[in-house]
């Protein structure tokens, strides 16, 4: 049987963002020539690579300023026109493979909402506060399909009562400052699905939720992926909460992927010594609290100051002179299980 094509492929992607330039330093400490205006890119996202299968959870894990919500306005196309994107990312959908960074402008238009959706992070931010929540997804549904008002309406109520919103007919005449945190984030989920894509993007969808209301959330977003054979790319920093959703994680550091594998390979035989030392952080029922908590030393590097090799090389405690002299490339350490660090095949190493 011929293995099944990946829904989206990204490949070797890198996203830079332009930065006006400084004045320049003469050697004696005097101001020197200027340098041109946009002179350099800051590198947000460097030679990222991966893929994700129809109806699969990938989970995107990083610190803040890894690249993580980066790459999802990438792949959505809603980045600035300033920024600078290569690579490729490739969407495959009833038999037709689309690369969505050429892609024209109509014709991502026709893709965001409908086969690829969006659960922004902050949903106080993301929703109009003057439109009733049934019509911002109303809108959502006319915008692509070429039915009635009325029938665009029904298609809401029924939305929100797929994502269990009590009363749907009543609470769609609501403002979204009339709902709690938990039900407009309900509300973008209810936006997201109302139109059956095959691919959601989730950045960051219970940052801002307190436990329960995030357990809530989770459960939904399982009940929705298997009843609507849903694919993911979960985004998040909490390890614990991509344990519960993803089939397989993605691990990046500086905006570079330093770990890709199953979730049981990451979280019991993680590779890269970043991934270690994040999961070594996490503290479990077993931990002792009369000692301090693990941290990593040291601090993630500026994009403008990024070392030529590795980027964790500075935090690391299993280096050899090879992370510093370039961007290591990815290594297969096990079945789908990949790290970037040249540690890994060193004699001696992990």
């Amino acid at each position: 049987m011929a293995p099944v094509p990946a829904l989206l492929e990204v490949r070797n992607l890198n996203i830079g963002f332009p930065v006006k330039g400084s004045p320049v330093r003469r050697p004696d400490g005097q101001p020197g020539a200027a340098v041109p205006a946009f002179s350099y890119f800051l590198p947000a996202v460097r030679d990222l690579s991966f893929c994700i299968a129809p109806g699969e959870v990938l989970g995107l894990v990083g610190e803040s300023g890894s690249g993580k919500s980066v790459t999802s306005l990438a792949i959505m196309r809603l980045l600035p026109p300033q920024a600078r994107i290569t690579g490729e990312i490739t969407f495959s959908a009833n038999d037709v493979a689309r690369d969505l960074i050429s892609l024209d402008d109509n014709t991502m238009r026709q893709l965001r909402g409908s086969l690829i959706a969006m659960i922004f992070q902050e949903p106080m931010t993301a929703l109009n506060p003057v439109m009733r929540v049934g019509e911002q997804i109303a809108e959502t549904v006319l915008a692509h399909r070429a039915i009635s008002k009325k029938e665009a309406w029904q298609r809401a109520v029924d939305a929100m009562n797929d994502v269990a919103i009590p009363e749907p007919v009543r609470r769609a005449r609501d403002y979204p400052h009339q709902l709690s945190g938990g039900m407009r984030q309900r509300i973008m989920i209810a936006m997201a699905i109302v139109n059956r894509p095959l691919l959601l993007v989730a950045d960051e969808p219970t940052t801002a939720l307190d436990v329960t209301i995030q357990a809530q959330i989770l459960d939904l977003l399982a009940e929705l992926r298997a009843k609507f054979g849903l694919a993911m790319l979960f985004i998040s920093h909490d390890l614990a909460v991509v344990s519960q959703v993803a089939d397989r994680v993605a691990v990046m550091y500086a905006g570079s992927l330093v770990e890709l594998g199953a979730k049981r390979d990451i979280f019991q035989a993680a590779a890269h010594p970043y991934t270690r030392g994040l999961l070594h952080a996490v503290p479990d029922l077993k931990t002792d609290r009369g000692r301090p908590l693990e941290t990593i030393t040291g601090t993630v590097p500026a994009l403008h100051a990024l070392p030529s090799g590795c980027a964790f090389e500075p935090r690391c405690d299993s280096r050899i002179a090879d992370c510093a002299s370039a961007l290591p490339p990815l290594l297969q350490v096990g079945a789908g299980h990949w790290a970037r660090c040249p540690v890994i095949n060193a004699p001696g190493g992990l």
